[in-house]
């Protein structure tokens, strides 16, 4: 805990404290459980994206710009929804 931990403790373990205060410590994990399940969401939206795409690109219904477009426009959404994490209150 705080920042008398050796730098090879912190650097293995899953949570450092910056703190000597544990009351931190529920909110803490609070939010690595919501911040896990947004990382959740947007790894299966990237790949239904991408296999949307390439479905599309055979028949030649998908040109090269819109596929950027497509790829450019779930970038978007991805860093949209990790940005919830900003509102999650103690």
């Amino acid at each position: 805990m705080g920042g008398a931990g050796t730098d090879t403790a912190m650097e293995t373990a899953d949570i450092v404290l910056m703190a000597d205060n544990l009351e931190k410590l529920p909110h803490t994990i609070k939010l690595s459980r919501k911040a896990l399940a947004i990382i959740k969401q947007n790894i299966w939206f990237s790949l239904i994206v991408k296999f949307i795409a390439l479905v599309l690109i055979f028949p030649g219904w998908l040109t090269l710009w819109m596929a950027v477009l497509s790829d450019t426009g779930a970038a978007i959404i991805v860093i949209l929804n990790a940005l919830r994490l900003l509102r999650v209150k103690e």
